[in-house]
């Protein structure tokens, strides 16, 4: 089968950084399903794990995670998806990625693929939708059934116009809450207010006094999904008492929680991949959000986060993708289509 991998962790601008290859087709066991991959699409995960470091594989590694396709075959265990299945993903982190013609990924994490969407839209969701999700629904515990109470809820999204902000936005809006998200150029904030937010901030700029200059003093969840260590004072200064923090940026820097202690805030993190890295007892729950997000498309309630197209999928195209989400000012989600 075709395959993109890489034996060292070079430069993008390097054509050894990703190498197009051929490999065995695997075979599913137990709760595996063996798809055969129509459109994936590239997130930051990508690229930092690509990133230069000193290290060397003995055989190729395949990184990527997001992915839709058709299911081709099934461990003897599946009990959730057959043959011919239309299924969109995310993957785990600890196995080999989606950058390959076919593609081995534990059903439990699988979700049906929404039938409005073609699979290049679909590929652009799983990831970030399914992080968005856990953000908000899981570790700040909002309640998305009680939208009439979350309308006296503001929620601050901190890298707006990003792939998990993009559904963040509109996840937030179908909860009920009032969303402000941050955007710095005209198409960012333009994008952000199509997706829905109510008012957008400039996160260059002081969170606290762009928040005053709109009438609101703090809010009552934050979200965090650019530069934690750059916005920690502000959403310290901004998050209401016994509000929450949720982000999914790692700091570089120390960071002190004491900002947080007379107000009794709380702050948590989330990372998508913990489910299936630690084979947690709830890896079905990925499964059944990915359903529910596919549901929200197909009744016109989410839209699809991709906003470029490229093609076909191999190691040319995908160092030329890598290439644009490591210059930061991506908006949305970068999709490849088609081997």
């Amino acid at each position: 089968m075709k395959a993109i991998g890489l034996l060292k962790y070079l430069p993008i601008e390097n054509e050894e950084s990703l190498m197009d290859i051929e490999l065995k087709k695997p075979v599913p066991q137990g709760k595996d399903l063996l798809v055969q991959i129509n459109a994936i699409s590239i997130n930051p995960v990508d690229v930092k794990v690509r990133s230069p470091k000193a290290l060397t594989e003995k055989e190729p590694r395949m990184l990527g995670w997001d992915a839709s396709g058709v299911v081709v075959e099934v461990g003897e265990d599946c009990k959730v998806f057959k043959v011919g299945d239309e299924v969109y993903y995310a993957g785990s982190i600890t196995r080999p990625g989606t950058y390959s013609e076919y593609h081995l990924v534990d059903e439990r994490i699988v979700g049906k693929k929404p039938t409005a969407l073609t699979h290049a839209e679909s590929a652009a969701l799983p990831l970030t939708a399914i992080t968005a999700w856990e953000a908000m629904f899981e570790r700040l515990a909002i309640d998305p059934t009680n939208k009439e109470g979350n309308q006296l809820k503001k929620v601050l999204i901190i890298g707006g116009a990003g792939g998990v902000g993009s559904i963040a936005i509109q996840l937030a809006k179908w909860a009920g809450l009032h969303v402000i998200a941050t955007a710095s150029r005209e198409e960012t904030i333009s994008w952000v207010r199509n997706l829905g937010a109510d008012d957008v901030i400039n996160h260059h700029g002081s969170l606290k006094e762009q928040l005053a200059q709109i009438h609101i003093e703090q809010v009552d969840y934050i979200l965090c999904f650019n530069n934690m260590d750059h916005h920690w004072k502000g959403m310290g200064e901004v998050i209401r008492p016994q509000g929450k923090i949720c982000s999914i940026v790692e700091n570089k820097e120390p960071i002190d929680l004491n900002v947080l202690k007379s107000k009794s805030a709380t702050f948590v993190w989330e990372f998508m991949f913990t489910r299936s890295m630690y084979q947690t007892e709830d890896m079905i729950n990925q499964h059944l959000l990915l359903n529910e997000i596919s549901k929200l498309i197909d009744a016109g309630e989410l839209k699809t986060t991709m906003n470029k197209k490229l093609s076909p999928i191999n190691a040319a195209t995908i160092r030329k993708a890598h290439a644009l989400v490591e210059t930061g000012n991506t908006i949305g989600k970068i999709v490849i289509e088609n081997f």
